[in-house]
């Protein structure tokens, strides 16, 4: 089969995230093959739309810059992108992210089976300069991946580690056939980031609608499809990692209305059984050296796993009693409608 068209597009918001910024699109513009678009989305910053156009598009000359004209957030950004997007395939990139050698490639090849609907890979994180990884976000002995490195959008111990089907993708590395994501109605914009609101989940209700409206399609994560995931210091604290946890609560809460519990859950049920258990003994049976410091450490990486699983479901609770209160407003489903095949 031919490589399908594919457009690669990176969604920012910040002039604070310049140089990550300039990182990402470099990166995604080096790929082989290149991508057949390459855009950036600029949500709601004319500042950022006016640099990116004198700056940005002199080191890539076929850079498309947009302005956002959705709603304010992510997901606006996103579907602003579906809707321009010239490529059978829509790549999403996050802004402080940077793809790796063959990410592109590794991305489409799983579109060669035809019940593919939607390919993510995996994403490394890359610490400041000068630090380690936080205790906050302990990783398994050996591993680079933690359990909890979702907080800061990158793969995480549990996740697979082959090619293979799943209910979701990561949304800072993510493609998607654009006539399927159009077709279900784009991302929803009630629910993701908006500017440094650590709310998210868009891209996990938009893979479920995807899958419910047309069962017979897959989703396959890619491990070798690979980016490094800049994480920035006010993102390694303890208050970050409580209010990422608490906003994942509320996110998922607003997923299970939409979708209902058994699907917004079915992989976190597992997370919580198995992974995070086995993290917090891990952090507990640490064997380290003596006087190095490690042993408290690795103890407070178990008390991270138990704070953020309680700030989790406190959020999930939080926005399950809003919404059957009447407090949380409902589901507006503003997404894209009546567009290219949408829902009308």
């Amino acid at each position: 089969m031919s490589t399908p068209s594919v457009s690669v597009v990176v969604c920012a918001y910040t002039l604070e995230r310049w140089n990550e910024i300039v990182a990402s699109v470099l990166s995604a513009a080096r790929q082989e093959p290149a991508p057949g678009e390459l855009m950036l989305v600029v949500d709601h910053n004319p500042a950022l739309v006016e640099r990116a156009e004198r700056e940005l598009v002199a080191q890539v000359p076929t850079l498309r810059v947009l302005a956002s004209e959705r709603k304010k957030g992510l997901s606006g950004a996103r579907n602003t992108a579906l809707t321009a997007a010239r490529g059978r395939v829509v790549v999403f990139l996050d802004d402080d992210a940077a793809a790796q050698d063959g990410w592109l490639a590794a991305l489409l090849w799983g579109y060669q089976d035809p019940v593919v609907v939607a390919v993510g890979g995996s994403a490394t994180p890359v610490w400041p300069d000068g630090c380690d990884r936080p205790v906050t976000l302990p990783a398994a002995k050996g591993s680079g991946r933690g359990a909890l490195d979702w907080v800061v959008g990158c793969t995480y111990d549990g996740q697979p580690e082959v090619t293979g089907p799943v209910r979701n993708l990561m949304g800072c590395n993510m493609s998607v056939l654009r006539d399927v994501a159009i077709g279900v109605g784009g991302f929803s914009e009630d629910l993701g980031r908006v500017g440094k609101t650590p709310l998210g989940a868009e891209e996990t209700e938009l893979c479920i609608r995807i899958t419910e409206a047309d069962p017979s399609a897959v989703i396959v994560f890619e491990p070798a499809a690979r980016v490094r995931h800049h994480v920035s210091p006010d993102r390694m604290t303890w208050s970050y990692l409580l209010r990422r946890s608490y906003a994942e609560g509320l996110s998922k809460a607003t997923v299970a209305a939409t979708v209902g519990q058994d699907a917004a859950l079915s992989t976190e049920r597992g997370y919580v059984v198995h992974i995070l258990p086995r993290a917090f003994a891990r952090g507990l049976g640490g064997a380290v050296a003596p006087g190095s410091g490690s042993r408290r450490a690795s103890a407070l990486g178990s008390v991270a796993v138990v704070g953020a699983l309680a700030w989790t479901a406190g959020g999930y609770a939080r926005g399950r009693v809003a919404r059957l209160t009447g407090r949380a407003p409902g589901r507006s489903r503003q997404g894209l409608t009546g567009v290219c095949g949408g829902p009308a």
